[in-house]
């Protein structure tokens, strides 16, 4: 591939829109729509993954029967082709692929469980999960660590972070330490790690906050250094914070709100602190965005516009508008696959 492949779920459309990106201009093209199979009339389809590789995609079916489809990237055009699916024990609102890629871990809101369903040779997760562990109320995200080592799961109705190991060659979690609390009525939902490994970024769904942790090389232990809020001074709730992502250099540090439509953008220090840049305006319900690999341009899905909005990110950290594209209904989850290295 010479450009960038976007996936975006549409998640009522149970579609997944596949749109050419040109990292140099800016210029987003439909390039095709997949349809999630596995889904009953009615129902939801929502997260993606990618897997380490960058081989395959997953999405995960919310509405039963819940299900995870498995689809083979063509590596010249982008294009899916489907090559499996597998049953979820839950209605799973995140999906992630460990390190190893392995294993598919997934988190369920209305379950307060974690899971954990093995990848076949194919790339396919191969059948039911093989682990369904109970959390606190409503896990909202799962991660890996970029070590393969570690795994954190958000609890939005617990106000904590959940801090797992785990075995690749089994696919088992279990405890590795305390989990680590955020600010009481937070919420806790999205989670990344630094590139650089050394710091946990928590967005607060309810409080409107991006979370600070340091986090331990050794152990994967996670200390509380910091809160941010998202909106300027006097804002008041009820608020809807939903995504967050670091730019692939780990300067900038963005987070959506819903009930706003906005995007904040943070400055990220040497010691991983933010210090706030502004706020823009966003597409209508910014469920859903991410970062181009060469951290030029934002990519945000509007839930409520059924569009996605292409910002520029400035030299001070600011993303600006520079164009959208229509895609399916309730768009909100959005992968970008970098092009194939010659």
């Amino acid at each position: 591939m010479s450009e960038q492949i976007v996936y975006v779920a549409c998640a009522e459309a149970h579609e997944i829109h596949i749109l050419g990106f040109d990292p140099e201009t800016g210029a987003l093209t439909p390039r095709g729509v997949t349809t999630v199979s596995g889904v009953a009339p009615g129902g939801m389809s929502m997260p993606l993954a990618l897997s380490p590789d960058r081989r395959v995609l997953y999405a995960g079916v919310r509405t039963e029967p819940f299900t995870v489809a498995s689809f083979a990237i063509d590596p010249a055009t982008g294009a899916l082709a489907h090559i499996g699916n597998a049953p979820l024990p839950e209605s799973m609102c995140s999906i992630a692929v460990d390190t190893a890629g392995t294993n598919l871990l997934a988190a369920s809101y209305g379950g307060a469980v974690l899971s954990v369903s093995r990848i076949g040779a194919d790339g396919a997760v191969d059948g039911p999960a093989v682990q369904v562990m109970a959390t606190p109320p409503k896990a909202h995200s799962i991660i890996p660590d970029p070590t393969g080592r570690f795994v954190y799961a958000a609890s939005l109705g617990g106000d904590v972070i959940l801090h797992l190991a785990l075995d690749a060659a089994t696919g088992r979690l279990t405890p590795a330490g305390p989990a680590a609390a955020t600010p009481p009525g937070a919420g806790p939902r999205h989670l990344r790690i630094a590139p650089d490994g050394r710091h946990l970024y928590a967005i607060g769904e309810l409080a409107a906050t991006i979370e600070v942790f340091a986090r331990d090389a050794a152990s994967g232990a996670l200390s509380h250094v910091q809160t941010v809020a998202m909106l300027p001074p006097g804002g008041t709730g009820p608020f809807a914070a939903a995504d967050i992502h670091l730019t692939p250099d780990g300067r900038f540090l963005y987070g959506s709100e819903r009930k706003s439509d906005l995007l904040a953008a943070y400055a990220v220090a040497a010691d991983g602190r933010l210090t706030p840049l502004g706020t823009v305006a966003s597409e209508d319900e910014p469920r859903g965005f991410a970062i181009d690999p060469t951290g030029r341009f934002l990519l945000c899905a509007g839930q409520h516009s059924d569009h996605v909005g292409v910002y520029a990110i400035g030299a001070d950290g600011l993303p600006r508008p520079h164009g959208r594209v229509k895609v399916g209904r309730t768009p909100n989850w959005v992968e970008i696959l970098a092009p194939t290295k010659s």
